[in-house]
């Protein structure tokens, strides 16, 4: 849809761009990438920072931009000009962090100085005094704790050497979140040499105040959780089978594993903070590896409910965010990257704004994925959970190589409680592959697989 501007409060927008808000980068000396890393409603705003291709100085022009209730955009003098996208609300000051600023509500701004040359990608809640200190953490793995009356930072650890990523990979850190009386940062470091097993320098790990622990080394993009939901928390990331959901519940990790929307989001640099949000009161709207997801923040009985598509889609959605009654979708658009593109012209991006059900008229959900890719498996011993609910057609690959036949036990979940229930079982002959078509409209909220001997396998579903 096509409207012109009548009136300050209706600018001109097309489908739900508003053409308006775009932010460039300059086009020279250097031309950079320009996305827009974080935004936040605060003080009668709509604030937004945005992120170069590099540390502070690799492309100007941006910074820290004010949008208001007429949707007139700002860029406010107090820009920095950097790779920028955190964001947190420190209630006990009043105050927003986003990129190396702090806002307070009458939108007086104030700038981090001795931090904003890095590449800061999350901000967290302090364990030990959330009312006077807060972490920040950049994308080269350095993690300070900050004071937020004076702004001063000290370095608490670089995550690369404390987590025992090789040194000689780009660490690539994205999201960082506080609960459950830790702190769980993610980093997506993923290429070839991690797709072919060489290489596994991506993590998610977490904190307790005292010492580190490694959960996953694979590539994780986002952590977040709410305070009213007990402290769940959740965490998104993938490997080459799956795009993988991490959930904190009643003091234990568990692991599910979801489609894969599009292969595009297989590169730490294509994967850029898919993030989980509270977009309607209460309800989170997860972006997982080119699908959008309702997600609840509450859990039962130690097990995560409610996690339903909404659509396929190839947008890079950097953030996104309510305000003024709408949804608020950020982008990364094309950029010519430092000169790695030669067809894209000026570096910009620009804002979507919907509603939150508009995202059904996206692309209709689909995807692949699975538990196992030329895995090792144990006999009798079930695979993670996968995503069941909410495709239409369903089929299931599977091979192996063991020398004689393997059964393979199909178990659904249809209540969500890990109540497994054996659906099918299909035997595969030696060094063989096997393929189950699903009945159509036929669904269960998770399914998983059981072999009858070990072997290295490859199971996967496909939902068209």
């Amino acid at each position: 849809m096509t409207s012109a501007k009548q009136g300050s409060d209706r600018p001109f927008q097309i489908s739900g761009v508003v053409p308006s808000l775009t932010v460039k980068a300059d086009q020279a000396p250097i031309r950079s990438e320009v996305g827009i890393g974080a935004l936040m409603p605060w003080a009668g705003r709509l604030w937004m920072v945005t992120y170069l291709s590099n540390r502070r100085g690799a492309g100007g022009g941006t910074g820290l931009y004010e949008i208001d209730g007429d949707f007139q955009m700002q860029r406010r003098t107090e820009s920095v000009a950097g790779c920028y996208a955190n964001r947190m609300m420190h209630g006990a000051t009043h105050q927003i962090i986003i990129g190396p600023h702090v806002i307070d509500t009458e939108g007086r701004v104030r700038t981090m100085e001795e931090i904003q040359d890095w590449r800061l990608t999350a901000t967290m809640e302090h364990l030990e005094d959330p009312e006077n200190k807060f972490y920040c953490l950049a994308m080269e793995g350095l993690f300070w704790e900050v004071d937020i009356r004076t702004l001063r930072a000290a370095l608490l650890f670089n995550l690369v050497e404390e987590l025992n990523i090789d040194g000689g990979c780009m660490p690539h850190f994205k999201g960082g979140h506080t609960g459950g009386g830790r702190v769980v940062v993610a980093n997506n470091t993923y290429d070839e040499s991690t797709f072919l097993g060489q290489t596994a320098n991506g993590r998610l790990a977490e904190w307790d105040g005292s010492h580190w622990t490694v959960l996953e080394r694979t590539a994780f993009n986002e952590v977040t959780g709410q305070k009213s939901a007990k402290d769940t928390l959740f965490a998104t990331g993938w490997d080459r089978a799956s795009a993988i959901l991490k959930v904190f519940v009643d003091g234990e990790w568990h692991t599910y594993r979801l489609p894969k929307g599009s292969q595009n989001y297989d590169h730490y640099w294509q994967t850029e903070w898919p993030r989980i949000r509270e977009v309607e009161h209460e309800r989170l709207l997860a972006d997982c590896h080119g699908l959008f997801y309702e997600l609840s923040p509450y859990t039962y009985d130690g097990k995560t409910w409610g996690i339903v598509p909404i659509c396929k889609h190839l947008r890079v959605v950097p953030d996104f965010c309510s305000w003024q009654g709408l949804l608020v979708l950020g982008g990364d658009h094309s950029s010519p990257r430092f000169d790695k593109y030669l067809l894209a012209g000026e570096p910009q991006s620009g804002l979507w704004f919907g509603k939150t059900d508009d995202l059904w008229q996206f692309g209709k959900p689909q995807g692949w994925g699975g538990p196992w890719w030329k895995t090792p498996i144990r006999a009798n011993q079930p695979s993670d959970p996968y995503l069941m609910t909410g495709f239409a057609d369903k089929g299931l690959h599977v091979s192996h190589d063991a020398s004689d036949h393997v059964d393979f036990s199909i178990e659904v979940d249809f209540l969500g409680t890990q109540d497994w229930q054996t659906y099918a079982t299909i035997r595969i002959e030696g060094h063989g592959y096997g393929h189950h078509e699903f009945p159509r409209g036929f669904s269960a909220q998770w399914v998983r697989l059981v072999a009858n001997s070990s072997c290295v396998a490859s199971a996967q579903f496909i939902y068209t």
